[in-house]
């Protein structure tokens, strides 16, 4: 994790401190016209553990760092949340929406990282 900035590596703290598992990221930086710089896909088990990360990661990131984000999408039913932190967007998954979107190969040739779940 030494080569994340420190907001991708407070994300990365935030889901972890949550449980959340799987948790990918996408190094857009390199790759012309796209949307943000990073994209952290991962999944929480449960709609109440992915709104557990949600809540994790917005209180982390704006507690540590005054980062606030310019918008949350789908927290009426906690199948896919969707940070928007401008250069970060992160998905959260329960594992049945992660599959069945598939977004982690929707940009093959960023660099990814796959961050090993805690035990």
């Amino acid at each position: 994790m030494k080569r994340f900035n420190k907001e991708i590596k407070t994300i990365i703290e935030a889901i972890q401190d949550k449980k959340g598992k799987q948790i990918r990221v996408l190094d857009l930086k390199k790759i012309d016209d796209t949307i943000c710089q990073y994209i952290v896909i991962c999944e929480g088990n449960t709609p109440t553990q992915v709104s557990a990360i949600t809540d994790s990661i917005e209180n982390k990131l704006r507690d540590e760092l005054g980062e606030r984000p310019l918008v949350i999408d789908g927290t009426k039913n906690n199948l896919w949340v969707a940070m928007d932190y401008a250069n970060i967007i992160i998905h959260i998954f329960v594992p049945e929406s992660r599959a069945f979107y598939d977004i982690d190969h929707l940009w093959e040739d960023a660099n990814s990282t796959d961050i090993p779940d805690l035990e």
